[in-house]
């Protein structure tokens, strides 16, 4: 079933689970080969349906022009790339953040906290409504501070089904600061000390966080820029995490491999969120952090077709395109390109560009 809208998702997505329950038919474990050649049947496995929501929030980061990303995928023709590789694809809109009218509007050292707030909270609705239906979402972004909405509801949502939640972070920084120890005040760096449960977050729901991230379910890939308090948490708490030392020593494939099998082993749900800044900026350079050194191009098709021969993703980020910063389209038509990578296009189909 298409639906045309976001309240039109959320009304029916109640229907749905009744329907459908938690059975695992809808996220089939799989049998992993990494490595070598694909036998997926993501498109016999998996249900054809995808939801496209916007979320045009800028406040998380400290330059303007997220804002234009959910446009900037669809002009880019994310959906259309979808649709031809045989997906149902529904776009929701935008999602719009709540009044969050509890929190503060002006913090000395948070900034825009009410703002991020608001669309944490209504992210975390719509994230969870979205995870209980029949179609796998993708949150068009805006910034990385989406993600604490994201992963809240997903989180929500996989305690709900009773399956685990498994969260690959693609992004060349850890965003794994705190209220405490950020020095920016951009909250867009605090979405996995959010999720995993951190102290001093409660005023972002207006309550604890009741669903948290387990961080022994969590995986950074591509990191070359970590704060020294979010190095200290990322070892205290066990999480997998490989920089770009790591990429370049043994390989993307060979440090992606165990955790899709640890994913795969615990039937769990993975939770997928891309920045733009996982890529190294001579080639996608519509973003407000880069970080030089990230990965080649190749090496970010090859995470994505191992995802897509994995079968395990449930959900997708796409954040911290900002197309003020592109040159002619380029970064968008990149992440375009990558998402359907994930979603079973192969190289023998992929066409020629001239970037």
């Amino acid at each position: 079933m298409a639906l045309s809208n976001l309240a039109d998702f959320t009304a029916h997505s109640g229907q749905c689970y009744a329907q459908h329950g938690h059975s695992s038919k809808f996220f089939p474990p799989v049998q992993l080969t990494i490595l070598s050649q694909s036998t997926s049947t993501w498109t016999e496995d998996h249900l054809h349906q995808i939801a496209l929501l916007g979320a045009p929030i800028e406040e998380g980061t400290g330059r303007r022009g997220c804002v234009m990303g959910p446009a900037a995928y669809r002009t880019a023709g994310l959906r259309e790339e979808l649709e031809a590789l045989g997906f149902d694809v529904a776009d929701l809109g935008d999602a719009q953040p709540d009044p969050a009218l509890d929190v503060p509007e002006h913090d000395p050292k948070l900034k825009h906290l009410r703002k991020v707030a608001g669309w944490t909270r209504s992210l975390a609705r719509h994230a969870e409504a979205l995870a209980m239906g029949p179609q796998l979402p993708i949150y068009m972004g805006g910034d990385h501070a989406l993600a604490l909405g994201t992963l809240a509801g997903h989180a929500a949502a996989a305690a709900r089904i009773g399956r685990p939640l498994f969260v690959l972070w693609l992004d060349a920084h850890s965003d794994f600061n705190t209220f405490e120890s950020t020095v920016s005040g951009n909250l867009h760096g605090t979405p996995l000390a959010f999720a995993c449960g951190l102290p001093g977050f409660d005023v972002v729901m207006g309550e604890p966080l009741r669903h948290r991230l387990d961080p022994a379910n969590l995986c950074l890939l591509g990191l070359r820029s970590v704060d020294p308090p979010e190095r200290q948490m990322i070892k205290d708490l066990g999480v997998t995490a490989h920089d770009m030392r790591a990429i370049d020593e043994t390989g993307i494939a060979r440090l992606l491999a165990p955790f899709l099998e640890r994913c795969a082993a615990a039937n769990g749900l993975l939770h997928v969120s891309l920045d733009v800044d996982f890529i190294d900026p001579d080639i996608a350079p519509a973003v407000g952090t880069t970080v030089p050194g990230g990965v080649t191009f190749r090496e970010a098709h090859l995470v994505m077709e191992m995802l897509h021969d994995s079968g395990l993703v449930t959900s997708l980020d796409l954040v911290e395109l900002n197309p003020f910063l592109d040159d002619r389209g380029r970064t968008a038509r990149l992440m375009v390109d990558l998402t359907a990578s994930l979603f079973g296009r192969r190289i023998m189909d992929r066409p020629t560009r001239s970037f």
